[in-house]
């Protein structure tokens, strides 16, 4: 796909992501779907009522009702789509810089397309084959006031209150300035926690940090733990489809470590849990003592949702996949990330024990990710063409199911393009820091050397 990258399409709003580019886009999906409604959300960003306007223009333009839901979460967003049965295209640029914005599609089941109806989109949007309405059928708009009220109930339907409330939990809560501030602070304290919150002022200029929730950002919320004396922290991402978390000593805890604890509450022999090619060895291990089957999808929610449809559709249980960047999915509740969801999954297990043990059976690995950006598609191939000398070279296993992963049986490397940013990516994990930094060192300076150069 040319369009739509692993999490939808994104760009600097009002420079690469125009609202004539968002316009064609809700076109396409409007054709495409063949709907005769289609709901429109967005999150915090200040370009995302702009881009909403567009989207909802396009979608008329095809003869398509819009429903306007204003800023929701994406997860919220996917609620809705499931208990109305129709499609949202969801406004967002989740992790990315604040200059950013982006579109996610959503079918009326709740998901995020796969990439066989992407590509469908796609074909009307390059082909522009509108299905164009008369001027007496264009479609008219809704405004729906309660989507995060009934979204925020649904949470609260789907998981363990009492245990929760029971424990008497504090949660340090980082929304950072998204979307989640509207859901997320308000869903933890009816769980019965004591909520404490930094960064919780919708604001789509991000004045207290940058969306994605790493741990150069979340300084913040650190802190707070330690001056609140909380059991836990919690950070979210633009639109909150992710969760990421601080334990009780204010210390950031790793997201493969996350991701391991709570695949390691759920899965069962014969379960199915399925990750990304940059998937820990944490996760690797957690499936094999469960005696789980780990499948491996390119980098990206719409590569792993693809999959876990077809494992689904065979029949298999997947009760718990995603990525060590927060997003992880409890396909038995829905087939979406996120970011409140997980959170409360979380607090589950620390309403047993504090979150330093949940995650200390997973310590000892070492994890770093380097990004190199580009500006022009020669820097960037010859960065792809220097990994894959490097790889020709290496003395390792070879994947190149996304980029080229090397695995060393002691660590492992991964080089690859992002597919939301100007960026190629490169991820090591070893036993020791020292170790994964040389590994990443050295391909960084090689990807690094071939850019230069080009």
């Amino acid at each position: 796909m040319k369009v739509f990258g692993s999490s939808g399409t994104r760009g600097v709003a009002n420079d690469e992501l125009t609202p004539g580019f968002v316009l064609r886009v809700a076109k396409a999906a409007g054709t495409a779907w063949s709907a005769e409604r289609v709901a429109i959300a967005r999150d915090t960003r200040a370009t995302g009522r702009m881009l909403a306007d567009a989207a909802a223009a396009g979608l008329a333009s095809v003869g398509v009702d819009v429903d306007r839901l204003g800023v929701v979460a994406t997860p919220g967003a996917q609620a809705y789509a499931e208990r109305e049965g129709v499609p949202v295209v969801m406004i967002t640029a989740s992790h990315n810089p604040p200059e950013y914005n982006g579109v996610k599609l959503v079918g009326a089941d709740g998901v995020e397309l796969a990439v066989e109806d992407l590509e469908r989109v796609e074909d009307v949007l390059v082909g522009e084959t509108f299905a164009a309405a008369d001027w007496d059928e264009v479609g008219d708009e809704t405004r729906v006031a309660d989507a995060r009220d009934r979204y925020v109930e649904e949470l609260l339907a789907s998981v363990d209150r009492e245990k929760i409330a029971d424990a008497d939990l504090t949660v340090a809560l980082d929304p950072g300035h998204g979307a989640g501030c509207l859901t997320s602070p308000e869903f933890f304290r009816r769980l019965g926690c004591k909520v404490v919150t930094v960064n919780a002022q919708p604001d789509g200029h991000f004045p207290g940090r940058d969306p994605e929730p790493v741990p150069k950002n979340l300084a913040d919320l650190g802190r707070l733990v330690r001056s609140t004396d909380a059991d836990v922290g919690i950070a979210h991402d633009g639109d909150a489809d992710r969760a990421i978390f601080y334990d009780e000593h204010g210390e950031y805890v790793e997201g493969d470590a996350t991701l391991a604890a709570l695949a390691a509450a759920k899965l069962e022999p014969g379960d199915t849990t399925v990750s990304a090619v940059n998937v820990s060895q944490r996760l690797v291990d957690v499936a094999n003592d469960a005696g789980a089957t780990l499948e491996l999808t390119p980098i990206g929610s719409t590569n792993i949702i693809t999959r876990i449809e077809e494992l689904l559709a065979d029949g298999e249980h997947v009760p718990v996949a995603g990525e060590g960047n927060g997003g992880i999915f409890f396909p038995d509740y829905r087939l979406s990330r996120d970011g409140a969801f997980i959170g409360a999954r979380f607090l589950e297990l620390v309403a047993d024990r504090p979150v330093s043990e949940i995650v200390a059976p997973y310590d000892g690995y070492h994890n770093v990710r380097r990004n190199l950006d580009y500006d022009t598609e020669d820097e960037r191939n010859a960065m792809l063409d220097a990994a894959e000398a490097v790889a020709a070279d290496a003395d390792a296993d070879l994947s190149t199911i996304d980029g080229y992963r090397l695995d060393y049986g002691d660590a492992w490397v991964l080089a690859r393009p992002s597919g939301t940013e100007p960026l190629v990516r490169v991820y090591a994990e070893a036993r020791t820091d020292e170790r994964a930094n040389e590994l990443a060192d050295f391909v960084v300076a090689e990807l690094a050397d071939a850019r230069d150069a080009a």
